[in-house]
């Protein structure tokens, strides 16, 4: 959020061209993204790295999905994660992690009534949104 007297509103131009020149995100998306099933929050990122702080909802499920251009860590911070890596399906609790390699099919879901809490760390030559490929979600996004 940017306030600022109206007759200097002509500025706020500046400020996006230094945000874009310094390759900051502010002027292009917000940090908090919202998902049907919760949210997502960038915490940091680099050029082969990006850091997420995830809130699941209680009772919903991120899509079956892959990527082939990133890895991803899980480590939860609080509430009990159901992971499902390949054909493997497995809890995580507080303080406990797993590792999602390149290209293979996962799920995170939260299978109980309190919300799930979560840091993700992907790493991989792309970090974009566009290379999840999806094979099951149960809000019907493609």
């Amino acid at each position: 959020m940017l306030v600022a007297e109206r007759a200097r509103a002509e500025e706020v131009k500046d400020i996006v061209a230094r945000l874009d020149k310094a390759a900051r995100s502010e002027h292009v998306s917000h940090s908090r993204v919202y998902r049907p099933w919760g949210y997502y929050e960038s915490i940091d990122a680099g050029k082969r790295f990006q850091v997420k702080r995830i809130m699941v909802k209680p009772r919903q499920a991120l899509s079956l999905q892959r990527h082939q251009k990133r890895a991803e860590h899980w480590v939860v911070v609080s509430g009990k994660a159901l992971v499902t890596r390949g054909s493997d399906v497995y809890e995580l609790v507080e303080n406990e992690s797993t590792f999602i390699p390149l290209g293979t099919k996962h799920r995170l879901e939260n299978a109980t009534d309190e919300p799930l809490y979560l840091i993700e760390v992907q790493s991989g030559s792309y970090l974009g949104e566009d290379d999840i490929e999806r094979f099951d979600d149960r809000y019907n996004r493609r």
